[in-house]
């Protein structure tokens, strides 16, 4: 088991009572709120008790009133309308969500998703002629377009207006868009700047509604519901693993509700492949079981098919479609699993990188559309920032991805020379490099992420929220942390630490997953600690133990359990 720093967050306990007094909460709440910046009444309460009215006006975002005047025009005029989205979660739910209210209003629309493999990222000529050739006026780009200056002045320039809506870092020089919607870029009053693609597709679904409804366009007609999109919403914003605060928590907060509550066949069929059907539906569960089964499609071949599944009103055809996800993902899963072996065996035999605080590997036998979840694993199995790059005819694709402490994006920069093209954020990036350039971005990369992190820097952290004891956890204090959820980004799991367990069982169960049952003065509690089965303590010892509480559900009993993060075996 990786050795771990346990950081436990500094106790805050005048605002802890505070905090505790005014809103009528346990201080170890307090405190969890305290943890993630909350500190005075107002913003504690808004976080505990989120709701829709707490969004921020769409107008608040720059070009939005420019852009929905634009798309109204060409609803009215019945001009072919193309949404043009990227290919993973992210895009394909923001493709969804305008395909869908476009079409409740009659909209002439069509959508396009490049191929991973053969497009590549963003807006290419060769799809824009294509779609130029459709006779399309109008192109909304969703989750991309921000850095396509040359494609949308090409559009622009033969006839097709653009309004970019996109979430990424914005470029020096803004593209020549006839309407850039991003909360990021100068200039924009929209006050939460994380917001994920398909965040921004439904701001500027909700100011449409606003729009066509103040002009009386459902006069005789009934007003769509945009609460019933919050399912698609929230599925495109916990899988992009943006920050899960402001109005990011309030999107997910109510779309994990519709999620579990959705008549949408493809989500009803997406549930039944993934076996969730009949469950409530949690960020964990997204996260790890719906999201892959979409994202398989535009990892390995097309995204449209995660489009047609969201967007279908057949029920027949949904379940079809979610058979084809969840055998993509399966295959996917495959695919992955080689690469990370494969990975693995490398570094274990080099001990140049074994003793490096970087990893980068490439080969021509790994799949493009894999490599950012196999850059993944290895971060957790070995704590270093890693670029995977898979190579074909003398050209890399990479998929980089970082640990606390390391800004990647920055990192790329001081490697910008040797790289045809990069871009992403702290913790993951996408970069494409000619072959030959590789042994030298392989040095650079490693010495920049020298200078950044020392030896210590690699050794992951356990953030814990505060310590408490077996006592402390009862039903009500369980029902207190929910109320904390969904969490994600930038809003963990509350994590706990005990002082002295004594060990009374332990055993392995499952593969590598370590079970204990523990106690403390005259309180029994059951443990368990996935892929943490190696040099289980034995029963007589004494521990520590860092752990998220939770409830265990077990043939129909309900009992409370830790699951823990990691142990230190005291006596």
């Amino acid at each position: 088991m990786t050795r771990k720093r346990w950081y436990i967050k500094e106790q805050d306990e005048e605002t802890q009572r505070f905090l505790s007094r005014e809103l009528n909460i346990s201080p170890v709440i307090s405190q969890v709120l305290i943890n993630r910046g909350i500190k005075d009444v107002d913003a504690a309460d808004r976080f505990l008790h989120p709701n829709l009215s707490h969004l921020t006006p769409p107008a608040m975002m720059k070009d939005m009133e420019k852009a929905v005047g634009r798309i109204v025009k060409a609803i009215l005029g019945h001009e072919k309308i193309m949404v043009y989205g990227d290919y993973d979660v992210d895009g394909i739910t923001a493709v969804t969500i305008l395909v869908t209210f476009l079409r409740e209003v009659g909209a002439d629309v069509s959508f396009y998703t490049p191929h991973r493999l053969t497009e590549g990222y963003g807006l290419n000529l060769e799809a824009l002629n294509r779609i130029r050739s459709t006779g399309t006026r109008l192109m909304l780009t969703v989750d991309c377009g921000i850095t396509d200056g040359e494609a949308i002045g090409f559009a622009q320039s033969n006839g097709m207006d653009v309004i970019v809506t996109d979430h990424h870092e914005v470029p020096d020089e803004l593209p020549p868009a006839y309407a850039i919607l991003n909360p990021k870029q100068k200039g924009c009053g929209f006050p939460f700047k994380s917001l994920a693609g398909v965040g921004v597709a439904f701001y500027l679904v909700i100011a449409l509604r606003a729009k066509l409804r103040d002009m009386g366009f459902w006069r005789h007609n009934k007003v769509p519901n945009l609460k019933e999109y919050l399912d698609i919403v929230a599925l495109g914003t916990i899988a992009d693993i943006v920050p899960l605060i402001s109005e990011n928590r309030i999107l997910v907060k109510f779309g994990l509700e519709q999620l579990t509550v959705s008549s949408r066949p493809g989500i009803i069929a997406l549930k039944e492949v993934s076996g969730l059907r009949d469950t409530v539906i949690t960020s964990g569960m997204v996260g790890f079981r719906l999201a892959p089964r979409i994202n398989a499609a535009g990892r390995l071949s097309r995204a449209d098919d995660g489009v047609r599944l969201l967007t279908t009103r057949d029920l027949t055809e949904a379940k079809e479609i979610a058979m084809v996800l969840d055998s993509e993902n399966t295959k996917r899963q495959r695919i992955e699993e080689r690469i990370v072996k494969k990975a693995k065996d490398i570094v274990e035999s080099d001990e140049r990188i074994l003793c490096g605080r970087s990893i980068t590997l490439a080969s021509h036998d790994w799949h493009t559309g894999v490599i950012g979840i196999a850059a993944s694993r290895l971060v957790e199995e070995y704590y270093r920032p890693t670029v995977i790059i898979s190579l074909q005819r003398g050209r890399g694709k990479g998929s980089a991805r970082s640990i606390e402490g390391f800004h990647l994006y920055h990192g790329l920069m001081g490697c910008a020379h040797l790289l045809e093209g990069f871009g992403g954020h702290k913790y993951a990036a996408g970069l494409t490099i000619d072959e030959k350039n590789i042994p030298a971005f392989q040095n650079i990369f490693e010495e920049i992420v020298k200078n950044e992190l020392s030896e210590e820097d690699l050794i992951p952290k356990i953030h814990i929220d505060r310590s408490i004891t077996l006592g402390d956890l009862t039903w009500e204090f369980l029902n207190e942390l929910k109320a904390l959820s969904p969490f994600g980004a930038s809003n963990p799991e509350p994590t706990f630490c005990s002082s002295m367990l004594s060990v009374l069982g332990s055993r392995v169960v499952g593969n590598d997953h370590l079970k204990l049952k523990v106690k403390e003065d005259d309180i029994l509690c059951d443990a368990i600690g996935f892929n943490m089965g190696k040099n289980p303590p034995s029963p007589g010892r004494q521990i520590k133990a860092a752990f998220v509480p939770q409830i265990n559900d077990w043939r129909g009993t309900r009992t409370i359990q830790l699951r823990l993060k990691d142990i230190e075996v005291v006596g």
